[in-house]
């Protein structure tokens, strides 16, 4: 193994400092949400996505956003959708997620906690409305930094049902630039 002269070493450092570190995005992905369309208003029914495999882009983390059409129905229950990620280091994910699109049954988010990590809330308030999210960041719910392999549950509890069209889940990879 050959070493670095101590003058070159330096140089390499100076250059380091010199560097332009910027967080970058990636494009939006869009995550199927065939079974998400319809959802009913459940504490123990949800949507669950595939799980998107980070062990080749390698991002830090992902935000992940949603727009949910809900029916013509008040507002109920907990007013509320809960945004959850899941995770896994290969092919087993955390309990009850199976890793594939599709409904997914939960313990009650009204009584119990959950093994699936919460990532953020969507209230629904006013009836007959189409609600955007905030961008949640999924790396913070594990410890801030992004599982090799993840995905998204969501828990409707607004009270009222999802459109039968309209809904959708996005995310952006986040990684470092230098420059």
């Amino acid at each position: 193994m050959r070493l670095l002269r101590p003058s070159l070493c330096l140089g390499l450092v100076a250059q380091l400092h010199a560097a332009d570190v910027k967080l970058a995005y990636s494009t939006v992905q869009t995550l199927t949400v065939t079974n998400l369309h319809s959802l009913a208003s459940s504490a123990t029914a949800g949507w669950q996505s595939d799980v998107v495999d980070n062990t080749s882009n390698l991002y830090e983390d992902a935000v992940v956003q949603v727009v949910l059409d809900f029916a013509n129905t008040a507002p109920a229950n907990d007013k509320a959708v809960y945004v959850f990620a899941f995770a896994g280091l290969d092919t087993t994910y955390t309990d009850p997620a199976s890793g594939s699109e599709g409904t997914i049954t939960v313990p009650s988010v009204s009584a119990n906690a959950l093994n699936l990590r919460l990532i953020g809330v969507v209230s629904y308030t006013t009836q007959d409305a189409v609600i955007e999210s905030a961008a949640f960041p999924v790396a913070a719910a594990f410890g801030g930094a992004l599982p090799p392999k993840w995905g998204i549950v969501l828990v409707n509890f607004s009270g009222a049902a999802l459109a039968a069209s309209g809904n959708s889940v996005t995310y952006r990879g986040v990684y470092r630039t230098v420059s």
